[in-house]
């Protein structure tokens, strides 16, 4: 009985010795940054570009839908009302202070949020 649980043992060893020696590929350690590489581009063009089209385009619309008497916040932080939007030299004009009918004039990128009439943003209200 000894000697058939000594061979099956030795058999078994045989086996595994085989499947180690049959592993190497031809990438060898290369494999794991390659395996991560693939990922990584697969989350790119899956999931991160879309999302960034979709961010670009909900801005082209946002900017291009600009029109008179909008309240919207800049880039820096400055609350204004448009007064006048030209498309041809990509400039608008903003009302910043209604006492003084102060005005300051930026470009149409620098437009941050366009703002509801109550103060909020207009995706929120």
């Amino acid at each position: 009985m000894r000697g058939g649980a000594s061979l099956l043992f030795d058999l078994s060893i045989s086996i595994l010795l085989a499947q180690q020696e049959a592993a190497p590929t031809q990438f060898g350690p290369l494999m794991p940054i390659i395996t991560i590489g693939t990922i990584f581009f697969l989350y790119m063009f899956i999931i991160q570009r879309p999302a960034m089209k979709r961010e670009q385009d909900a801005r082209n619309n946002l900017l291009n839908n600009l029109k008179k008497n909008d309240r919207i916040v800049t880039t820096g932080g400055i609350y204004g009302i448009v007064t006048n939007v030209q498309l041809d030299s990509d400039e608008v004009t903003v009302r910043v202070d209604e006492t003084t009918n102060t005005k300051i004039k930026i470009t149409r990128n620098a437009v941050q949020r366009v703002l509801g009439s109550d103060g909020k943003d207009k995706d929120t209200a």
